[in-house]
């Protein structure tokens, strides 16, 4: 049977969420809004909301199953749509430092006497 990670949306995030306006596509979602909560086995996808529909903690709009295949689905009021982490670019520091203009040349000087 298919095993669901369970991702639940932090409540500050969780009200951000609920007031913004609906949007079709894919989500992009912060994994820092996210704490990974354990796992549900389920043949569906559909399956995994009705068993968790009557515990302690269903899932709440907003929250993120990830699939076993690696695909995510966020819980909106309308069902289950795509969804897909933002990862932050690593930076290295170097982004602000102007390209090189060639070798530097440092010219000999002589002195007389």
């Amino acid at each position: 049977m298919p095993v669901y990670r369970i991702f639940r949306m932090k409540e500050t995030e969780r009200q951000r969420f609920r007031n913004a306006p609906h949007t079709s596509g894919v989500m992009m979602a912060k994994p820092k809004d996210y704490l990974e909560e354990g796992t549900v086995d389920a043949p569906t996808l559909y399956s995994a909301w009705t068993l968790l529909k009557d515990t302690r903690d269903p899932l709440a709009v907003g929250d993120i199953l990830g699939c076993p295949d690696g695909d995510l689905r966020i819980l909106k009021y309308i069902g289950f749509e795509e969804a897909r982490w933002i990862i932050p670019e690593v930076k290295s520091g170097l982004e602000n430092v102007p390209p090189a203009a060639g070798p530097v040349v440092i010219e000999a000087r002589t002195t007389t006497a």
